[in-house]
Formats: C-alpha cells, sequence, structure tokens
C-alpha cells in the first residue's frame, strides 16, 4: 500500500488521527489552544440554565468593549478572517456541548433516569438557543436554515415539556409509552440539529471561498485557506461540505496565477485533504487539476515545497482507497510528466517529508499502470531509490521505508529490474529491511514496520526467479533470516502477512538451491503445502527447547 498521508499511516508528521466516533467531538480537534485556555473558553458555554432562560431572548448589544469579551458576537468584532475564525470556533463549541448533552439524554433515557433526563433537555433546549442567537447575531442565517432553526426549537420545547411530565408520575406503563416517544422526538432533535450545523458550517464556508475568490490580498487569502484547511482535519464529512461548495475550485484558480506562488503550497495541502472524499476528487477532475499539478511539478522555478504538496495532492488522488477511477483516465496523460518530475523529487528532497510524500505518489501509481514501472526503470529509480535508503535525511521511517519498498515490489515483476538492484547492492538493503522494528510503541509505526517486512520478502521472492539474485541472497544468508521470521512472532511483529511472504520467497529460494535449507527446516516449511507450513508456524511458541 502506498501513500497514507491524508487516508492512511504513512507520515508520522502528517498523519491524522483516528477519527472519533462522534463527529462533533472530531470538529474540536482544529481548535489548538493549551488546556488552561481550553478550559476558561469552554467555561461560557456551560453557563447556568437558571440564568440562560431569563437571558437567552435578550439582545446583546455591541458594547464598545466588545473585543475584549468573547461571550459577544458580533458581525462589528475585527476583520474579516477574524470574524470568520471566531464564527467557526464558536459554531463548533457550540455543537459540540449540544451533541454531549443529546448522547447523555439518550444514555439517561435507556436508564430510566427522569430526573436527569429532563434536566439534560433543558439544558440542551437552552444550548440550542443560544447558539440560534448567537450565529443569528454574527451572520445573516439563510432561509432553508431558517426553516430547520424554527423546527429544531420547536422539538427541542416539545422535548423538554414531555419529559416534565414525565416527573410527576410513578405508572410504570405511562413511562414506557413515553420513553418511545422521547426516543423517537430526541432522534428527530438529532437529526434536525445535525442539518442545521451542517447547513451554518456550508454557509461559513462560502464566506471563506469568497474571501479566496474577490480578495486580491495573499494574507486574506492566506488567513482563508489556513481556516479551510483547520476544518478538514476534522474528518471526511466536513470535507464533503467543503467539495460541495466549490473549495477544490477556488484553490486551483490559486494556483493558476503566478502572483500567488507563495500560496501555492498551501492552498495545494487544502486540497490534498479535501480529497480524502470522492466529491473532492470530482471537483479536482473537472477543474483539470491533474494539469494544473503537472505544471507545478515539472517547473523547476516552483518551490519545493510546492512541488512537494502537488506530489501529495497525487498520492492522495491515486490511493488504492479510492472505489472511484475515474479520475484516472486524465492523469494517464500526464503520467510521463508526473513520473518524471516525482523520481526527480525523491533524488534532490531536502527532507524526509518531502521525499515520503514524492515516494508515496510514486508508491500509488505503480499500484494501476504497468507502463509508470517501465518510465521508472529508464529513469534510473531503483539506483535513485538505494541510494536515498543510505541517505537519513531523506528516509528516516518506517513510513519512508514503506514506500520505497512498495516501488520496488511494484517494479520487481519486470525481468529487467533483477540485474539493476543486483547492481545497486539492493538484496543487502532487502535483508536490512525485513529486519525493521518500530522505534515505538506507535501502532501506525508498528503497521508501518510489518509492511516494510511484508513487502520486502515478497520482492525478494520475486526477484529470486533470477539465478544470479537467489545465489547472492543465499550467499548473503537470507535463509537463516527467512527462517527465523517464520518461527519466531515476535521478529515479525506477530504479522501473519509477514510469516505468509517469508514462507513464499523461503520456498522460491529452496526450489533454486535446495541444498541451502536444512532437512528440519525443509520437512516444515519447505515440503508441507504452504497452507500447513503457516498453520504450523502461527501456532509455535516463541521457546523451542
Amino acid at each position: 500500500m502506498a501513500s497514507d498521508r491524508m487516508a492512511t499511516p504513512q507520515s508520522s508528521s502528517r498523519q491524522s488521527s483516528s477519527l472519533s466516533s462522534s463527529p462533533m467531538s472530531t470538529r474540536m480537534q482544529s481548535l489548538q489552544v493549551d488546556s488552561v485556555q481550553r478550559w476558561m473558553e469552554d467555561l461560557r458555554h456551560m453557563t447556568e440554565v437558571e440564568c440562560m432562560c431569563v437571558l437567552q431572548a435578550k439582545p446583546i448589544g455591541v458594547e464598545e468593549d466588545a473585543q475584549q469579551g468573547e461571550l459577544i458576537v458580533s458581525s462589528g468584532v475585527g476583520a474579516g478572517d477574524h470574524v470568520a475564525r471566531n464564527n467557526l470556533q464558536t459554531l463548533l463549541r457550540r455543537a459540540l456541548v449540544v451533541s454531549t448533552e443529546l448522547g447523555k439524554m439518550f444514555q439517561r433515557l435507556e436508564k430510566g433516569r427522569w430526573q436527569r433526563v429532563h434536566s439534560t433537555a433543558v439544558r440542551a433546549n437552552c444550548h440550542v438557543r443560544s447558539l440560534v442567537h448567537e450565529y443569528g447575531a454574527a451572520r445573516s442565517t439563510p432561509p432553508e436554515m431558517q426553516k430547520y432553526e424554527k423546527s429544531l426549537l420547536e422539538k427541542c420545547m416539545e422535548l423538554t415539556n414531555i419529559t416534565e411530565r414525565c416527573l410527576h408520575t410513578d405508572d410504570e406503563y405511562f413511562l414506557k409509552s413515553m420513553r418511545e416517544a422521547i426516543h423517537e422526538i430526541l432522534t428527530d432533535v438529532s437529526d434536525s440539529f445535525s442539518n442545521m450545523i451542517d447547513m451554518a458550517l456550508a454557509n461559513e464556508i462560502r464566506v471563506l471561498i469568497k474571501q479566496i475568490e474577490s480578495s486580491d490580498n495573499v494574507l486574506t487569502i492566506g488567513s482563508a485557506i489556513s481556516n479551510l484547511l483547520s476544518l478538514t482535519q476534522d474528518g471526511p464529512q466536513l470535507c464533503s461540505i467543503i467539495a460541495k461548495e466549490g473549495a477544490v475550485v477556488a484553490l486551483f484558480k490559486i494556483c493558476r496565477q503566478d502572483r500567488f506562488k507563495e500560496l501555492y503550497a498551501h492552498a495545494l495541502r487544502t486540497v490534498a485533504s479535501i480529497c480524502c472524499v470522492e466529491e473532492g476528487i470530482n471537483q479536482l477532475d473537472k477543474v483539470d487539476g491533474i494539469l494544473c499539478l503537472a505544471d507545478i511539478l515539472t517547473d523547476e522555478s516552483s518551490v519545493e515545497a510546492a512541488r512537494a504538496e502537488a506530489a501529495a495532492v497525487v498520492a492522495q488522488i491515486t490511493s488504492p482507497h479510492h472505489t472511484s477511477t475515474q479520475h484516472l483516465a486524465s492523469f494517464l496523460e500526464s503520467m510521463h510528466d508526473i513520473v518524471t518530475a516525482l523520481i526527480k523529487l525523491c533524488e534532490s528532497a531536502s527532507c524526509g517529508e518531502v521525499f515520503l510524500l514524492a515516494s508515496a505518489a510514486l508508491a500509488n501509481i505503480t499500484f494501476f499502470d504497468s507502463m509508470a514501472c517501465e518510465i521508472l526503470l529508464q529513469l534510473n529509480a531503483i539506483q535513485i531509490l538505494l541510494q536515498a535508503c543510505r541517505d537519513r535525511q531523506r528516509v528516516d521511517t518506517p513510513y519512508s521505508k514503506d514506500q520505497v519498498v512498495t516501488i520496488l515490489a511494484n517494479l520487481s515483476v519486470l525481468e529487467q529490474c533483477a540485474s539493476e538492484v543486483l547492481q545497486e547492492q539492493g538484496i543487502e538493503r532487502l535483508l536490512l529491511l525485513l529486519g525493521e522494528k518500530p522505534s515505538s510503541p506507535s501502532p501506525s509505526e508498528g503497521a508501518a514496520c510489518e509492511r516494510v517486512q511484508q513487502k520486502s520478502a515478497v520482492t525478494l521472492a520475486r526477484l529470486s526467479r533470477d539465478a544470479d539474485v537467489a545465489q547472492t541472497a543465499i550467499q548473503l544468508k537470507a535463509v537463516p533470516r527467512l527462517i527465523e521470521l517464520c518461527r519466531s512472532p515476535t521478529e515479525r511483529n506477530n504479522s501473519d502477512s509477514v510469516l505468509v511472504a517469508c514462507l513464499a520467497a523461503l520456498r522460491r529460494l529452496a526450489a533454486g538451491c535446495p541444498d541451502s535449507i536444512e532437512a528440519a527446516d525443509h520437512q516444515q516449511l519447505i515440503k508441507p503445502r504452504l497452507v500447513d507450513s503457516f498453520l504450523l508456524c502461527s501456532n509455535m511458541e516463541e521457546s523451542f527447547v
């Protein structure tokens, strides 16, 4: 597998954390503040219910010291980009509070804790009303959103009234029927609230996109792009909204204007994040984004950061995770130029992240078109990649090694690959990669090490069709290492996929040179069916006496 920078776990520094089960909770990840500041900001949303009931209908005027009081949300506070950012933060915070209260209410309803069900309903009602009033004070509410607001407020009030009725009876039959009714209303409230928040977010996103499209100021555009990028980190649901509102189109307009060259990298990073969803890729295809990416990658005057982010977009849109492949038709037209530019970027990369992005894009490309492998061989890719592995400034993590060995595995299906690997001492490198182990308890790093081991074994097995490669591997003691990986679960990070790959490589070497395997190993690892050897090794204990 290849690029995991956006969709899969490739980059340690740019890798997205796993999404929470709650969409609202993941949206809070973009608000990067220290814990004390977070606590102080959250306090203003945890207002006493009695106070809120009194204040919720009162208008809040714009005082001269409005900028000092964060409770006042007004369209007159700060510059346009500050207001947009403040509106988004307030919206996301309120949404999380309401979402949390509704979740608590579902739990308490199931347990029949009626006093708490009612108090939670009152709090949720107050928070929803506060959100509606605050948002309406800061931004003109679209008509279609007003309909959701009215319906939502009515349902919240109904929820408060019906839960209050349950406090004054002990009739089990009545409470059971009320539980079903409340559950239905609560589900409607949750759905309506989610729709209203999506509409509000879409409205805010439209404001940001308008800033990108209409402004000539680099700082204003850059700030709007930063806000969009921040939102993309909150999960695919929000990325879909951003894509549908036309953000990809607006960002590529920036990338086609020389006067905004300093914004290319920032804009492309945002495009890459949006393209984790099909809507983003479809938008990219409609505006001929691949041609723009090819232009940036092949333009020698483009700064490395811009080319690296263009590579990131290529890695994202060619990821095997995507089910739609319609956009790849236009990609094939520019593939030679893109592949050439990417391998050059691997060769000249100034740091590990740039190499990771470029190699991840190449790894993905080699999966879907064999012509890319032939192009890479013509461009001395094996030499470039193996030399990079000796340079810790470029290949410094298991994620980067994963990309390199993925490319080598895909290239190894070509017969002419074997001689080049031998020439560049690639068998030695593959044996080193077979020993890859995580340096931390990180699950993603452990998974990356497993992929490195597995693909190294696969590459070795494929290359060993060549007699010279097989002989070299045996001389370098590949057989004892493969046997160790088969017999010791800890050596292979307890991975079954590594075990299967090592058994296959071992059998390939044994076929060419039977004398390299001892009788006992041959009896257990070579002679039986592959599945029987697999079951034997997967059930082995760590200690052999």
